[in-house]
């Protein structure tokens, strides 16, 4: 082997060493961000987690994570910090006050919001990183539990071109996927758009179900004619057998889809984009939360309409 060669396998080696070594700092521990945030220990980051609730941190901290304080002692240690919170408020807070975010960013550390918000929220909670003197790049997923427990998340980032060249590792830890989608804004924006169609395709194929059922088809037919035609796809499969079950285990909360097509319809709003199955299916899952579903997974929508 020539020495050149030697040296260039020698020079990936190292930079691998050193993207791995990179500090991370990971806040919100819930369904997702619990299992994010395992993967990049075993993955063998230096990984900081934080959650309002502590009691999550201990399963990470056993896998070789270190507890935070508060977001800002994590935001202040750690060459970037990823985010996953629920909703857009409990975004803004997570960032804003003494112990918030921006209050321990500086320093050109980075910030990478992997929560589903709106792209106002997101550029808010950009202005603010950037005027504290950090880097912000958003990066909602597209994917639920189980992808986020294998690591192939679709992950849609935009914003800091720098920041996603940083993270990139982390990101091909965590996910199979992770477009550059340009400025802040844009993963935001197309987070909600698949996630809209989501929804929307869920609400149609619980009624389909429900209705091929009342008039006396076997409902494992209903999803292996589905299955073999040009409407295959793996929500029906994995969602179909959730509804025949009656099993409706948490992997994504209804209660989050509803959020999400919230957030979506208001975008139209916004660009005069007329959304009517979009604002039909989000009245499906409103029902859904107001019969008591709410933290029931997204399946359980099923359950309003039939």
């Amino acid at each position: 082997m020539s020495t050149e060669l030697v040296a260039i396998q020698l020079s990936e080696i190292t930079s691998t060493r050193e993207n791995k070594m990179k500090s991370i700092g990971f806040l919100g521990l819930g369904i997702m961000g619990n299992a994010m945030a395992a993967n990049l220990i075993k993955a063998g980051f230096d990984v900081t987690v934080w959650n309002r609730n502590s009691a999550k941190c201990a399963e990470l901290v056993a896998l070789g994570a270190q507890q935070g304080d508060s977001p800002k002692s994590v935001a202040a240690s750690c060459d970037m910090t990823f985010a996953m919170v629920s909703d857009p408020e409990a975004a803004l807070a997570l960032c804003q006050g003494p112990d918030g975010v921006m209050a321990g960013i500086g320093d050109n550390r980075g910030y990478v919001d992997m929560s589903t918000v709106d792209d106002k929220t997101s550029k808010t909670i950009a202005a603010s990183i950037t005027q504290a003197g950090g880097r912000y790049l958003e990066a909602p997923v597209s994917g639920t539990k189980k992808p986020a427990e294998d690591g192939t998340l679709i992950i849609l980032a935009a914003g800091d071109q720098s920041l996603y060249d940083d993270a990139k590792p982390a990101f091909e830890v965590m996910g199979k996927m992770s477009p550059y989608l340009g400025d802040v804004g844009q993963g935001a924006n197309m987070k909600l758009v698949v996630n809209m169609m989501m929804g929307g395709m869920l609400s149609i194929f619980s009624e389909g179900m429900s209705l091929g059922q009342k008039a006396g088809l076997d409902g494992q037919q209903i999803l292996d004619i589905v299955d073999a035609g040009a409407m295959a796809n793996p929500m029906f499969k994995g969602k179909g057998a959730m509804l025949l079950k009656e099993d409706y285990t948490t992997s994504f909360p209804l209660k989050h889809m509803q959020k999400d097509l919230r957030l979506a319809i208001a975008l139209g709003d916004q660009l005069d984009q007329p959304l009517p199955t979009a604002a039909i299916a989000n009245e499906a899952f409103k029902q859904a939360i107001k019969t008591g579903f709410a933290d029931e997974d997204i399946a359980a929508v099923y359950k309003a309409i039939k």
